[in-house]
C-alpha cells in the first residue's frame, strides 16, 4: 500500500486528539482532581477496545509471537501517558505555549532520530538532510506559535521563573518518550497481532497507574455541582485521543515514525489553533494571528520535507 494514501487518516487522528486535550481540560475542571480527571477520560478506552477484542478475538497471538515479544512493547501506552501526568504536573508551572512546544519538539526529534537508526525494531533509512531540515522547520513553527499562546492578556510575555525553565529538559524528554511510545505500541501489535488486543494491553496499565495515584491522594474530590456540570462528551476525551494512538498501531511501520508523529502534530496543533480561534469546547478565544499562522506554514512545509523525503 502506498503509505500516502493513510495520511487523511492520520491527520484526522492528530484533530481528533486536539479535540480529545480541550475535552480533557473541561473535564479536569469538571472533576477537580487531575487523578480522577485522568483515570475517567482513560477507563471508556480500555472497555471500547475490550469490547471490540471480545467481539472480534481473532486473529490471537501464538506462542512464538508471544515469545518474541520485546519487553518494553507493553509499556507503549505508560511512555506516552508521561507526556500527560507532565501537563498534569508542570503546565501551570512552565505556562501552556512553552509546554506543548517543547513536547512536541522533543517529539518529532526523537521520531526522526528512531527512522533514521533503525531504533525499536524499525527500518533504518539513514541519515537524510531533508527530512531533518523539515523537523528543524517543524520546531521553528512549534516555538511561534508556543510564544503566542504563552501570552498574557495584555499581550506581554508570560514568565515563570528559573524554576520553571529547570523542568524543561524533563518536558523535552516527555515529548520523546510520547514519540518512543509509539513505536512501541507498533511493536506490541506485531507480537499480539490482533490490534484490538494490543490496544487493551496498552491502555490497561495507564488506568491502573492513573488509578492508583487518585487512590493514594484522593483529594480534593469534586462537589455534586461540579460533578452535575459534566456534559456527555467530556468522557468521551480518552477515545478521541485514542484514535491516534490505534492509528500507531496500524500505520507507523508503514509511514515511518517521522512522516506519522510529523503529520498527528501538524493536526493537532492546526487543530488547537482553530479551536482557539473560535473558541470551541469552553475554550478561551484567543484569535490567530501572523505569528501563529506564519508558524503553522513552517509546519505544513517541514511536514511535506519529513514525508516525501
Amino acid at each position: 500500500m502506498n503509505p500516502a494514501l493513510l495520511y487523511p487518516f492520520i491527520l484526522v487522528a492528530g484533530a481528533l486528539q486536539a479535540l480529545g486535550n480541550s475535552m480533557n481540560a473541561q473535564l479536569r475542571g469538571r472533576l477537580v482532581n487531575p487523578w480522577l480527571a485522568a483515570t475517567v477520560s482513560f477507563l471508556p478506552i480500555v472497555f471500547v477496545f475490550t469490547t471490540l477484542f471480545l467481539l472480534m478475538p481473532t486473529p490471537l497471538p501464538s506462542l512464538e509471537t508471544v515469545g518474541k515479544m520485546p519487553w518494553y512493547a507493553p509499556l507503549g501506552g505508560v511512555a506516552g501517558a508521561v507526556a500527560v501526568f507532565g501537563g498534569l504536573a508542570f503546565v501551570d508551572k512552565v505556562g501552556a505555549g512553552p509546554f506543548n512546544g517543547l513536547t512536541i519538539t522533543g517529539n518529532i526529534l526523537t521520531s526522526l532520530a528512531l527512522d533514521a537508526f533503525g531504533l525499536f525494531g524499525l527500518q533504518g533509512s539513514g541519515f537524510k538532510p531533508l527530512p531533518w531540515l523539515g523537523g528543524l522547520l517543524m520546531v521553528g513553527g512549534i516555538v511561534l506559535i508556543a510564544r503566542a499562546s504563552g501570552k498574557a492578556e495584555g499581550g506581554e510575555e508570560e514568565s515563570h521563573g528559573m524554576s520553571g525553565k529547570l523542568l524543561y529538559p524533563f518536558i523535552l524528554g516527555a515529548g520523546a518518550l510520547q514519540a518512543i511510545g509509539v513505536v512501541w505500541n507498533a511493536q506490541l501489535r506485531g507480537a499480539l497481532v490482533n490490534p484490538w488486543l494490543a490496544a487493551t494491553v496498552s491502555f490497561i496499565p495507564v488506568v491502573f497507574v492513573f488509578a492508583l495515584v487518585f487512590i493514594v491522594r484522593p483529594t480534593p474530590l469534586p462537589t455534586r455541582q461540579d460533578v452535575s456540570g459534566v456534559r456527555w462528551w467530556m468522557p468521551l476525551a480518552g477515545i478521541t485521543g485514542a484514535v491516534a494512538v490505534f492509528g500507531g498501531l496500524l500505520f507507523v511501520d508503514t509511514v515511518g515514525a517521522g512522516a506519522f508523529n510529523g503529520l498527528l502534530i501538524t493536526a493537532n496543533l492546526l487543530t488547537s489553533i482553530a479551536l482557539d480561534h473560535f473558541g470551541w469546547l469552553g475554550m478561551r478565544q484567543v484569535k490567530a494571528g501572523p505569528q501563529r499562522l506564519g508558524g503553522a506554514a513552517l509546519m505544513a512545509a517541514g511536514i511535506v520535507l519529513i514525508s516525501v523525503f
